[in-house]
Parts: C-alpha cells; structure tokens; sequence
C-alpha cells in the first residue's frame, strides 16, 4: 500500500456538505418550533425580509444561508449560532471527535445501559454543580471519561451525543 493510500484510509470518512446543511436546517427548524412559530411568523420578524420559501429552502438544507444570514436568524430565534451548530453537528453525529457535547445529565440518570452504568454516577455528581441539568462535556473531558469507563471514545462519544437537551418551550 503507497503512503498516499495509507493517509487517506486512516482518515475519518467527512460527511458531505448536504448532510452539514440538512443537520442545520433541522435544527433551525426545531429552534422555530420551540418558539411556537410557523415558518411566516419567523420571516415577519426579520429584518432582512427574506421570504418564507427561502427560510424553507434553509430548514429542508437544499440552500445554504450566508454567515450573516444564520446569525440574524439564529438572533431572532434567542439562540446564538456558535450553540446551534453545535446542536445541529452533535445530533447529526457529524464531527464529534472534535466538539464539545452538550449532555443533559437527566436524560443520562435514566439511561438503563450497563455498559455506561458508570456514567448514572458521573451524571447525578454533575447536577451537584449543574443544577440546571445541562453539562457542556469537551472532547479532552469524553477521553478522560471513556479511559474511566473502559471503553473506547469513539463509543462512549456516540452515547452522550445521544442525551442533546431539547429546546425550552417559551
């Protein structure tokens, strides 16, 4: 096997552009839906007057929206954009190795897997300083636990990107 053949089989698989722009869209939808909006109550209060086909066109992923663009409506939504990509690239299961998850540590305190039994107790420890339920967990934080769990990160990655918080519904 050539070193060219070698590099290119130890790299992770890169999802495609469609499936980064469909995971953003989907979470912007579900963004506007725990808003309670239709898709024409959200365009009626932006400022650039973007039409609702456009808006549409962005949820479904087929159209991109510019840096400027998903700011204004990721403002207008009450979230900022840096935390809607991550949700959106966390429950796509896109990039993981390099994001830090956000796990809601109840959803992980009624996880009845025995494999990950160890992580009830990491969890129920957490809300003693989240009280609030969420935990933001670094990359470097997932290697340290899955060295504790005995399992391989990649594995215990894809188990807490499973516990993403949902929306608060206003």
């Amino acid at each position: 096997m050539s070193s060219a053949a070698r590099v290119s089989a130890d790299l992770p698989v890169q999802p495609s552009d469609k499936a980064s722009s469909r995971a953003i869209g989907e979470e912007l939808r579900r963004a506007r839906e725990a808003c309670g909006w239709s898709r024409l109550q959200l365009v009626a209060r932006l400022p650039s007057g973007i039409g609702d086909r456009t808006l549409l066109s962005y949820e479904h992923g087929t159209r991109h929206p510019t840096a400027l663009r998903l700011i204004e409506i990721c403002y207008t939504l009450g979230i900022d954009m840096p935390t809607l990509m991550r949700r959106a690239l966390q429950r796509a299961r896109i990039h993981l190795e390099n994001l830090p998850l956000q796990v809601d540590l109840r959803a992980v305190l009624n996880d009845r897997n025995d494999t990950y039994r160890l992580m009830v107790q990491w969890a129920r420890n957490m809300l003693n300083e989240h009280p609030d339920g969420v935990v933001e967990v670094a990359p470097v934080a997932v290697r340290n636990l899955a060295a504790f769990v005995g399992c391989a990160y990649q594995d215990l990655v894809g188990y807490l990107a499973r516990f993403i918080p949902d929306y608060d519904r206003n």
